[in-house]
């Protein structure tokens, strides 16, 4: 289950809060390895570690990495006293965090008295990509006066740390705090549940609009259920227990080469078509006429325009968000040149979440 080797760091070749970059001599070869500071400690040049190399073993995408397990020259680490969640449970790595539901958190207070998202916009993706172009159109529309809080799952990477796109976005002012849940964890809160988590964003940090979607990579097989994108669904319920307006990114595309995936993605019509047992909104962007044709006859097909209400969007305004904040995005590789309607719909989500607190985006 887990490939274990031990290696030498020679060089460290990036680093940012709470994680770093290594090369490591690994049988011989040098490897790109990552450490998370806050599970080992911080790495240096001569440490002997302890590598998890399965990933590479088995050439996955986000995952195909190395991973430190341990620092063999300190194996020693305290931790504060405060919290007693435990995340990655009952496994060697889990890890402790004090999450706002507890009594100890210093802003408890703040989400026993929220019981209710209010109305307010949840734009809902299924891959961490969508964050980007999402949160860009929001900033561009309202010139940064709206507190946009991530919300992040445990359907892909569960440390936040590993995520550079988020690093980028609270730089440069676009995300005013994030929240973890479930096993996920490193946000600037820490919730046990999606449920909490989404409540914690808005009574908590005082968001606006909330974007939720898993941390970078996600586990996926060809078959219908066998992929985290389900999420996406299960998501979309849980804003609507909450009294939230949930708002769906579809995952478009007409630039993969996989049949499943072209058009609207097979993790998006039985997300959206088969597990959401209530209703959101599902904004599409303008794009070439036959291509959404085609979209809107999948949508129907899958039983997602029977469940949702989907709206047309003119989402071109994203492409120039992107630029202005100097977000360099891709999915599976490719970028908004390669690939525009998997940015555009992100960004068509943002457009309309931002139409919802402006007051024109109706019941």
């Amino acid at each position: 289950m887990i490939r274990i080797r031990t290696g030498r760091v020679k060089s460290m070749v990036a680093a940012r809060s709470g994680i770093c970059e290594l090369l490591v001599e690994v049988e011989g070869r040098l490897e790109r390895t990552i450490n998370y500071d806050k599970l080992t400690g911080p790495a240096q040049p001569g440490d002997e570690v302890v590598l998890n190399t399965t990933g590479v073993y088995k050439q996955l995408g986000t995952g195909g990495t190395h991973f430190v397990m341990a620092r063999l020259a300190s194996c020693r680490k305290d931790v504060s006293e405060a919290g007693h969640i435990m995340k990655v449970r009952y496994t060697p790595a889990q890890v402790k965090v004090l999450a706002v539901e507890e009594e100890e958190h210093p802003q408890n207070h703040l989400f026993r008295t929220t019981n209710s998202l209010e109305e307010m916009p949840v734009i809902i993706g299924s891959l961490h990509s969508m964050l980007g172009p999402a949160a860009a159109v929001i900033a561009r529309l309202t010139g940064g006066r709206a507190r946009v809080v991530y919300v992040m799952t445990d359907g892909g990477a569960l440390p936040l740390a590993l995520s550079g796109l988020v690093a980028g976005l609270k730089e440069k002012g676009l995300l005013v705090a994030t929240v973890t849940c479930g096993h996920a964890f490193g946000g600037d809160f820490e919730a046990v549940t999606v449920y909490s988590g989404l409540l914690a964003a808005r009574g908590v940090a005082g968001a606006d609009i909330v974007i939720v979607t898993m941390g970078p990579g996600i586990a996926r097989t060809a078959s219908e259920f066998g992929h985290t994108g389900l999420e996406q669904g299960e998501l979309v319920n849980a804003v609507n227990v909450l009294g939230g307006r949930p708002v769906a990114i579809p995952r478009l595309s007409f630039a993969d080469p996989r049949e499943r995936h072209r058009g609207v993605s097979h993790h998006t019509r039985t997300a959206l078509g088969r597990v959401a047992m209530a209703p959101c909104v599902v904004p599409l962007p303008q794009m070439e006429p036959g291509r959404e044709a085609y979209v809107r006859r999948q949508l129907v097909e899958s039983g997602v325009a029977l469940k949702h209400q989907v709206i047309s969007v003119d989402a071109f305004v994203t492409l120039e968000a992107l630029k202005e904040y100097g977000l360099s995005v891709t999915t599976m590789g490719r970028g908004p040149e390669q690939d525009p309607e998997f940015f555009l719909a992100a960004g068509a989500a943002g457009i309309y979440a931002v139409s919802l607190i402006n007051g024109a985006g109706g019941k």
